[in-house]
């Protein structure tokens, strides 16, 4: 399965649980529930994926983690902020970076439509 196809399946799952929630719950809440539909609908999903930092020789464990890694292609970053800005999308794009993914998804359920709250980060081609 190529990244496209699994981040409508993300995105979709996603608009499911802010159907059933809408806004203004903790980030918790969301990635949970967003977990449990993406591993309901047969995904691989890892919650809590730790990602080492590898500064020169030394492997750091920073205590990184990528909220949701959905077929070990797709990052899933999920917020429940008043606004995504340029921090949120460096922290995914890092998170991205250590692990050699190239698709990753930015999701912020504290939004009225969530399709306003999503927002994909890419890390070279796709």
């Amino acid at each position: 399965m190529i990244e496209n196809d699994i981040s409508g399946q993300i995105i979709g799952a996603a608009i499911e649980v802010h159907r059933a929630l809408g806004p203004g719950l903790l980030e918790s809440a969301y990635k949970e529930c967003l977990f449990y539909k993406l591993f309901q609908s047969g995904l691989n999903v890892v919650k809590e994926k730790a990602m080492p930092l590898i500064f020169e020789e030394v492997i750091l464990e920073c205590g990184y983690r990528i909220d949701l890694l959905v077929e070990n292609k797709v990052v899933v970053e999920v917020k429940s902020v008043e606004a995504l800005n340029d921090v949120h999308v460096a922290q995914t794009l890092t998170y991205m970076k250590l692990g050699d993914y190239k698709l990753g998804l930015l999701i912020n359920f504290n939004v009225l439509k969530l399709k306003d709250g999503v927002r994909r980060v890419i890390n070279g081609t796709l």
